[in-house]
Parts: structure tokens; C-alpha cells; sequence
């Protein structure tokens, strides 16, 4: 069984877990960024939709989760999270916003598995990927 270890981004097999990453405040996407690679993640980051889009199709060993901003442009993030739901239903996603007051209907609508509103502490942001990512491995395993 393959055991998530809860201070790092890494598996019992000190692999890192992949990220893909996509925000288009190049701030906030450079902040989460450095975040998550010291927490031993193996961050993949696009700054539109589209270009999200495209990393997340082309990359051969796929993502262990995929984190979206809601508002940008070229593709939306609910739109992105629609396709991504779609063809990889397991693949957990959390969306980010800073927009609206009801985050909860952002997830209902959009599918994300989790809904942070901006600002977040980034200690919430690492336990909801632990949280997403533990419960897709047990998922896998049963």
C-alpha cells in the first residue's frame, strides 16, 4: 500500500507527486509555485486555460492533481475542470477563486473536488492536496 507522507510532497517511494498548476496572476502563480516545490511537489504551471490545457493532454505519466484558478482567460478554469472531469474522472482538482462569495456553488458546477477562496493559508492548500490525494489513492487501491 502506498503511503502519502503528510510533511512532504513525496510517496513511500520518495517519488514526487505531480501538480499541475494554473493561474493567470503571474504573482500568485510564481508565490504557489515555490510553495509547492518545497514541499517536494513536482509543480507543472501554466498561466491560461489553454495552455493548461495542453500541458495536462500531452503529459504522458498525468497529473496526481491539477490545481485551477476559475477566471482566466482563453479557457476558463470551470471549463477546464468540465474536460479534464470528463476524460479523467479520478484525477482530483481544487479551484482557487477570488471571485464570488459562494465558493461551494463554484465546486457544485464545476465538478472541483475543493473550492478555496483567495487569499488562503498555504498550509490549507497543502492539507486539502494531502486530503484529495490519499483519498485518490485508496480509490485506486480498492
Amino acid at each position: 500500500m502506498e503511503r502519502t507522507n503528510f510533511d512532504s510532497g513525496l510517496n513511500k517511494m520518495d517519488k514526487p507527486f505531480k501538480l499541475l498548476l494554473i493561474d493567470d496572476d503571474e504573482p500568485v502563480l510564481a508565490n504557489l509555485c515555490i510553495f509547492l516545490r518545497d514541499k517536494k511537489y513536482d509543480v507543472t504551471s501554466a498561466s491560461d486555460g489553454l495552455e493548461g490545457l495542453k500541458l495536462f493532454e500531452n503529459d504522458q505519466q498525468g497529473f496526481d492533481l491539477v490545481i485551477t484558478d476559475i477566471v482566466m482567460p482563453k479557457i476558463s478554469g470551470m471549463g477546464l475542470i468540465s474536460i479534464i472531469k470528463k476524460k479523467f474522472p479520478d484525477t482530483p482538482v481544487i479551484a482557487i477563486t477570488g471571485w464570488g462569495e459562494y465558493p461551494e456553488a463554484f465546486a457544485v458546477e464545476s465538478q472541483a473536488d475543493k473550492v478555496l477562496s483567495k487569499p488562503f493559508e498555504l498550509s490549507e492548500l497543502d492539507k486539502v492536496i494531502n486530503e484529495l490525494i490519499s483519498s485518490k489513492k485508496h480509490k485506486l487501491q480498492d
